[in-house]
């Protein structure tokens, strides 16, 4: 099945296949050819150029995209995707003056999450989660991580994980799986943390490298939640079980979390609200991914990630969701995109940088997503009629998405 796209008003984030991720200043630079054609065989991108160079071409399909731009899908490096219900009271609770910690304290948060979800089944859980994922690969998402996290019991957790690997089998969005067993102490272990981390190691990992239910390993380093030293811990574990470490740090405070996951190859490090001078330091020259949620400091009211400070460090950036029931219940990538641009003082160039590509590379995919790149998934989006590509998160409140091609067929 071979599929010619002619008239592209600008095709966006064109690559070599040797480019995997782009840092500092690269970040600014977003390639890119005016009036272009793009041709799909089967699930790949087979070719690319101006208009005035297309080839003589027999094509299946045939589609004109006068004034509309194609660019890559976004790839979303970090979410909770598969929960169960929702948190919408600590929403009116944080509204009247409750902090996140206190609502954590009082029992809400992700133990609150963790009640729910072991209470659901797990084809309600499927059910809930996909209507979830349907609804982001409409709006231009065509990667995406998934945590576990919110059962918290040997049972809950692989319950979740194979929803996660259900999704993947059934929709043409790559899914990469986590398992994040160490999110929060659950209520049955307050008083024995140890016998927790132990689960985690001794019964948890063991289970899910058996049936192949996960490809990193997470823990939620912060201070009420996991030491430095028990995440270390639970890393090395997890490598032992053929799992690479994405780990939560930073969040609310800068407790050495990132300078254990670079001492343990983690693949990427993600929230980054609050940096300290070291912690920028620490990441320079490490094949380790920085990743920014700027729709958290948006839900939650709390700092951004300092964009400007990482990049000008000369060190990439990605940017992801966090979707999740407390903090972010939101997957919208082009909504990131914009609040990366007006609160983090991000370019458009830089945020669609650090959506796609470095998106991509967070996930370590970065081989067949990403870019426009002969070789690589079909995986696009095209635009409606457009002036600009900035128009995209300028337009904050617009779904400017027209239509999206997975694997080289056209979401429906």
């Amino acid at each position: 099945m071979i599929t010619l796209i002619i008239n592209i008003k600008e095709l966006i984030q064109i690559r070599d296949a040797s480019i995997l991720k782009v840092s500092g200043s690269e970040m600014a630079v977003l390639p890119t050819i005016k009036n272009a054609f793009l041709i799909i065989e089967d699930d790949l991108i087979a070719d690319f150029g101006m208009m005035k160079n297309l080839p003589t071409i027999n094509a299946d399909k045939r589609i004109d995209a006068t004034g509309k731009m194609i660019l890559p899908t976004w790839c979303d490096s970090h979410t909770h995707l598969v929960y169960a219900g929702n948190r919408e009271q600590e929403f009116v609770d944080r509204i009247n003056g409750l902090t996140y910690e206190e609502i954590a304290n009082r029992g809400g948060g992700i133990l609150n999450s963790a009640k729910k979800l072991n209470e659901t089944s797990e084809e309600d859980l499927y059910d809930q989660s996909k209507t979830r994922l349907e609804e982001i690969m409409h709006l231009g998402t065509g990667a995406v991580e998934i945590k576990s996290g919110y059962g918290l019991t040997i049972d809950g957790e692989l319950k979740m994980l194979r929803v996660i690997q259900k999704l993947s089998q059934n929709y043409p969005i790559t899914i990469k799986a986590t398992f994040l067993g160490a999110h929060a102490i659950p209520a049955a272990f307050a008083t024995n943390r140890k016998g927790y981390i132990d689960c985690i190691i001794t019964e948890m990992l063991p289970e899910i490298a058996k049936n192949n239910l996960a490809d990193f390993i997470d823990v939620f380093c912060e201070t009420g939640y996991f030491t430095v030293e028990e995440t270390e811990q639970i890393m090395e574990a997890g490598i032992r079980f053929g799992l690479k470490p994405k780990i939560h740090v930073n969040q609310f405070n800068s407790i050495g979390g990132i300078q254990a996951g670079i001492k343990h190859k983690a693949l990427s490090v993600d929230h980054l609200e609050i940096m300290k001078p070291e912690d920028i330091e620490a990441l320079k020259n490490t094949e380790t991914m920085p990743v920014a949620l700027p729709s958290c400091s948006y839900f939650l009211s709390i700092p951004y990630t300092p964009a400007r400070e990482i990049i000008a460090a000369g060190l990439p950036l990605t940017l992801a969701t966090d979707y999740n029931p407390g903090s972010t219940p939101s997957g919208n990538m082009n909504f990131v995109v914009s609040t990366a641009c007006i609160k983090m003082k991000m370019t458009p160039d830089e945020a669609i940088n650090a959506a796609t590509i470095n998106g991509a590379y967070a996930m370590g995919i970065s081989n067949s997503h990403g870019s426009i790149t002969i070789g690589k998934k079909a995986n696009f989006s095209i635009t409606k009629p457009i002036s600009s590509y900035y128009q995209l998160p300028y337009a904050f409140g617009s779904n400017l998405i027209e239509s999206v091609f997975l694997e080289g067929k056209i979401l429906t």
